[in-house]
Order: C-alpha cells, then sequence, then structure tokens
C-alpha cells in the first residue's frame, strides 16, 4: 500500500532536481515535480497492483 506514496515522493524529488539542472525557476521545478510525481505515482499504483496479483 506504500509503493504508490514513495513513487509520488521519488518522482516529486527526481522531477525537482532534473528541472533544478536544467537552470529551472520554482515554476519550473514545481511543474516538473508535479508530473515525476503523478508518473513516479502511477509507476508505483501499477507495481502495488502486480504485486497484490501475484500473492494471491
Amino acid at each position: 500500500m506504500i509503493y504508490p506514496l514513495i513513487g509520488l515522493l521519488a518522482g516529486a524529488i527526481l522531477g525537482a532536481l532534473r528541472a533544478r539542472m536544467k537552470g529551472g525557476k520554482l515554476a519550473d521545478l514545481l511543474q516538473w515535480a508535479a508530473v515525476f510525481a503523478m508518473i513516479g505515482g502511477v509507476i508505483g499504483l501499477f507495481l502495488l497492483l502486480f504485486i497484490d496479483r501475484s500473492m494471491r
């Protein structure tokens, strides 16, 4: 149940770091963090579903 949350957090951190490496301002950091957090959350959700289905 924690995989989507981990994906959200990791995605937000990765997105913010990537925007900072490209020299982005605060709005860029927030946008990249939000997009990467959504992507990470979806990946975490699919991982959770895969693990849950494989245990049954």
